[in-house]
C-alpha cells in the first residue's frame, strides 16, 4: 500500500483537491482510504464517504494535533493494509503554520492557495519546506502575474518542491497531480520510521491545564520575548 501526507493552512483547499484526485484514481480501479486529522471537528468525513471512500476521522481536542497524528498514523497505516487499499491518505490541517506532518520516505504534499498573502510561505515551516510537492490553488481568483509571484515565493521556501496549480472547483490540474502519485514508496508499515522534522516543542504549566497568567504560573517549557 502507498501511502501519502497532505497537508496546509486551513481552508486551502486540501478536501476539494483530494476530492478530486479520488475521482481520478477511481477511475483507474484503485482502491483508497482517507484519515482525516483535525482538531476540534469536521465534516469532510461526509464528503469523502460521498465518493464512496473510507475514512477515519482523528480529533486532537485540547493535544498538539503533530504530536495526535505521530501518535496515531502507524496504527491508520495497519488499518489500511487491512482493507487492501491501493493507496491512503492522510489529511491534516497545519493550525499554526509550525506543522511538521511529514515521514521520511513517504510521499509529502502541500496544499497553500493565492490568496494567502505573497509573503506567506516564508511564515509556513516544515509542512511547506519539507514537501515534495506544493500544490497552490484558488489561482483563478487572481491575477496571471499574481500567481507568478506567488509560485516564486513559494520556490524560494522550498526550491526541491514539485509545484502545482489545480484548480479545486473544476479539477484542472488534477490529474497531473494523480501521475505524480506513482511516485509514493509502499508503506507496509511506520513501526522505525522517522519525521522529516522534529515537532513543534512545548511542555509548560498551561500544557497541563494551567489558565492564570503571570511568571509565578510559567513553568517548564517558557520561551521569552526581548521587551
Amino acid at each position: 500500500m502507498k501511502l501519502i501526507t497532505v497537508s496546509g493552512p486551513p481552508s486551502s483547499g486540501k478536501t476539494s483537491v483530494l476530492a478530486n484526485v479520488i475521482r481520478v484514481l477511481h477511475g483507474e480501479g484503485r482502491q483508497v482510504g482517507v484519515v482525516k486529522f483535525d482538531c476540534l471537528a469536521t465534516d469532510d468525513d461526509e464528503r469523502y464517504a460521498a465518493l464512496d471512500v473510507p475514512v477515519r476521522v482523528g480529533l486532537s481536542g485540547n493535544l498538539c494535533p503533530d504530536h495526535y497524528f505521530v501518535s496515531n498514523i502507524d496504527d491508520c497505516v495497519r488499518w489500511g493494509v487491512g482493507e487492501g487499499f491501493d493507496l491512503l491518505i492522510s489529511e491534516s490541517a497545519g493550525l499554526c503554520n509550525r506543522c511538521s506532518p511529514h515521514i521520511r520516505g513517504v510521499l509529502a504534499i502541500c496544499v497553500i492557495d493565492n490568496l494567502m498573502g505573497i509573503n506567506t510561505p516564508k511564515k509556513v515551516g516544515p509542512m511547506l519546506k519539507m514537501a515534495d510537492i506544493v500544490v497552490i490553488t484558488k489561482g483563478d481568483i487572481v491575477s496571471q502575474a499574481e500567481r507568478e509571484v506567488f509560485a516564486f515565493k513559494v520556490r524560494q521556501a522550498n526550491s526541491k518542491a514539485r509545484i502545482l496549480h489545480v484548480n479545486g472547483i473544476t479539477g484542472q490540474g488534477a490529474y497531473e497531480l494523480t501521475t505524480l502519485l506513482n511516485d509514493a514508496a509502499d508503506v507496509p508499515t511506520l513501526e522505525g520510521g522517522a519525521l522529516r522534522f522534529t515537532l513543534p516543542a512545548a511542555l509548560c504549566s498551561y500544557c497541563l491545564g494551567e489558565t492564570r497568567i503571570g511568571d509565578d504560573f510559567q513553568e517548564g517549557n517558557i520561551r521569552k520575548i526581548k521587551v
